[in-house]
């Protein structure tokens, strides 16, 4: 008879995994891009941006960085993605114009779906919940890690892309967590549905599509943007 009592292990190698092995990724330095992944900008050029017509991005790419042009309307990535890791650089103009969401406007819309605001967050309040690192209208930041403006600011972002069920009905949430210069401000949280700037959010089942950068008419700028596919 038995009494659920596990034989004790005394060889260490028992419990030694050993395949699969790892594959090495040789790390970037001062936040370029490691060996494996995608770079999206590089401050070069835009060929690997669209319009929302599909054609050619014509923001401008100036100093190693690309800064949105009044007018130009959003861009985004050729390529689609599902989950991700991405790295990106921002900065809101040093003039200060404006006041609220007037200030620095832009945002990350993961899938073109879920927005990451990016926004003069420094010394200028606004709705928590369109705060800089807010998922819009959706979860405010857990802490505002905001530099002043002209400085350029980090996003190191996990984003776990939601999933659907054959019927389209919605199988798990999405989620993201967030690093903002360095500081934990979305801790694995939860993405209720797009980003609706009127209403709820809604749940609509699709696959991979693109990271696309918001033109909100103001010159804010992005540099050294690379995603790892997870």
């Amino acid at each position: 008879m038995t009494h659920g009592f596990s034989q004790e292990i005394t060889d260490p190698k028992v419990t030694e995994v050993w395949e699969p092995e790892p594959k090495v990724v040789t790390p970037g330095t001062n936040g370029s891009a490691p060996s494996d992944a995608i770079v999206l900008f590089d401050g070069k050029d835009l060929s690997n941006w669209l319009d929302k017509d599909n054609k050619a991005a014509q923001w401008l790419v100036k100093d190693g960085a690309m800064t949105a042009v009044k007018g130009k309307g959003d861009i985004k990535t050729k390529q689609t993605f599902g989950d991700i890791q991405l790295h990106i650089e921002w900065r809101t103009p040093a003039k200060v114009e404006g006041e609220g969401q007037g200030r620095g406007n832009s945002g990350i819309f993961l899938q073109e779906r879920y927005e990451l605001q990016v926004l003069d967050s420094y010394k200028n309040r606004t709705y928590s919940n369109g705060q800089a690192g807010s998922i819009y209208k959706q979860t405010p930041p857990l802490v505002n890690a905001s530099k002043g403006p002209g400085e350029w600011q980090v996003y190191d972002v996990i984003f776990i892309a939601p999933k659907y069920n054959d019927d389209g009905s919605l199988k798990s949430a999405g989620r993201i967590t967030v690093f903002h210069n360095g500081v934990l401000i979305q801790n694995n949280t939860e993405i209720q549905g797009t980003t609706e700037y009127i209403g709820k959010p809604k749940v609509v089942a699709h696959g991979k599509a693109s990271i696309k950068l918001q033109d909100h008419n103001n010159p804010t700028s992005f540099r050294n943007i690379w995603v790892r596919e997870l």
